[in-house]
């Protein structure tokens, strides 16, 4: 899935999903957004900006219902969330919790029909 970006206050910002095999979840990942290549600039389209490395990773089991989401931070620096930006992480996390949350229940409805 391409990473969602957005700037804030002069910088970029980049959300992107993926599947984590290991944890039986899918991982949301909050990064500072970085510039893309210089030579993508002649390409129609090509994004100016790709995910950096993630500092937040938001975990939400989809095998387990019983298992709650996490959010782990990774990183050896500080970094500092503006709140705008905390909460568009956030309502990603949430809305992903609910696709993870709504598909066992479409798969049982599914299989009683």
């Amino acid at each position: 899935m391409p990473a969602e970006l957005r700037e804030h206050a002069g910088r970029h910002y980049a959300v992107q999903f993926h599947y984590a095999l290991p944890d039986d979840a899918w991982a949301v990942e909050l990064s500072e957004a970085v510039p893309a290549p210089a030579a993508w600039a002649e390409i129609p389209d090509a994004a100016s900006h790709l995910p950096g490395p993630a500092f937040l990773v938001a975990f939400i089991p989809d095998e387990d219902p019983d298992l709650e989401p996490a959010v782990h931070i990774h990183s050896h620096d500080e970094h500092v969330i503006p709140y705008e930006i905390m909460r568009w992480f956030m309502e990603q996390v949430t809305d992903q919790v609910r696709r993870c949350r709504a598909a066992p229940a479409e798969g049982d409805s599914e299989a009683a029909g």
